[in-house]
């Protein structure tokens, strides 16, 4: 097995995984994985720019990180941003903040590459498990605070799209007036909010056959939360969740009750993470919208996503160097 440390960097939390992994066989073992909200991407959308704030609560959550990869003595780090950074007009101010931190440069991956490895992460451990029984071609979704990530795929990945319908993008486009999210939103935000959905759908579907696939893997914290709302979690687990499944009909009870909430019902959740608060809605939205164009009567919920997919790939680069060595 091969130590390695994987960041993952997204629109709205930053990820650590430090884990022993066997590319070979698809084992991961966590040593350690855990998440911050930084809302990196805060006001993105709107100003093209990483806000200096934003930056600053990435750069000490590495901080944080950097101690965390020393003290398990991880051989390998790989470190991917993904939707915010990549599309910020003064990335270059986040790339060397986390060499400077870290010592290696972040990978600003395409929405393409954010595909295969969410694939990746997501499908590596079903291969054999008869027990999911789970039918291929897999639609794996990762609806992430800037952008969706869709793959179809068997064992390798078929068609990949990344679309801008994000939980956070779609929270600061539509419901946010006058600098605060409306609480709760109105009609006419939520029918502008699907209207942007349904068209980047359109634009995912002109890639990727959503229609095509017979199991759908939803990946990321507006999946997992809806997950932890359907099973009434009295707090957030990971070990419920994971492969966990939530018919159509009760994702569409949960988003329509989100939708309808305040910010105060939706904070007294016992596994809603503080972050989340705010955009769990758009994010609920996102998960339903996709599932009715699929055709989807569940979907699978995975813990495992783009961070063990970078996690499995930074393995084998390891194995390389040491091969080469």
């Amino acid at each position: 097995m091969t130590r390695v440390a994987a960041i993952d960097c997204g629109t709205n939390s930053i990820r650590l995984l430090v884990a022993d992994v066997t590319p070979e066989t698809g084992e991961l073992v966590d040593l350690d994985r855990r998440m911050t909200i930084v809302r990196l991407g805060q006001g993105v959308d709107k100003t093209g720019r990483l806000a200096p704030e934003a930056l600053e609560r990435t750069f000490a959550a590495c901080r944080d990180y950097a101690t965390i990869i020393k003290e398990h003595g991880a051989e390998h780090l790989r470190f991917v941003a993904t939707s915010a950074s990549r599309d910020a007009s003064n990335r270059d101010d986040f790339v060397r903040g986390v060499l400077d931190i870290l010592g290696v440069e972040p990978e600003v991956i395409t929405g393409d590459e954010e595909a295969e490895l969410s694939f990746t992460g997501a499908t590596a451990e079903l291969t054999g498990r008869d027990d999911l029984a789970l039918a291929k071609p897999y639609l794996v979704v990762d609806i992430g605070g800037g952008s969706t990530e869709f793959v179809v795929g068997d064992d390798q990945v078929r068609a990949a799209r990344s679309v801008d319908i994000g939980c956070v993008r779609m929270t600061e486009r539509h419901l946010v007036r006058d600098g605060k999210v409306t609480d709760p939103p109105t009609p006419d935000q939520v029918t502008a909010m699907r209207a942007d959905i349904e068209a980047a759908l359109d634009l995912a579907e002109k890639t990727v056959p959503l229609r095509e696939a017979r199991t759908l893997v939803g990946l990321a914290g507006s999946v997992t939360t809806v997950s932890a709302i359907a099973q009434n979690l009295p707090e957030y687990d990971t070990e419920a969740i994971h492969h966990s499944r939530v018919s159509y009909d009760r994702v569409r009870e949960i988003t329509e009750s989100l939708l309808r909430s305040t910010h105060a019902e939706r904070a007294a959740i016992p596994s809603m993470h503080p972050g989340r608060v705010d955009v769990i809605g758009a994010g609920a939205l996102v998960l339903l919208s996709i599932m009715e164009r699929a055709g989807a009567t569940e979907v699978v919920v995975s813990e495992h996503d783009i961070l063990d997919g970078i996690a499995f790939k930074a393995a084998e680069a390891a194995e390389g160097d040491n091969r080469e060595g």
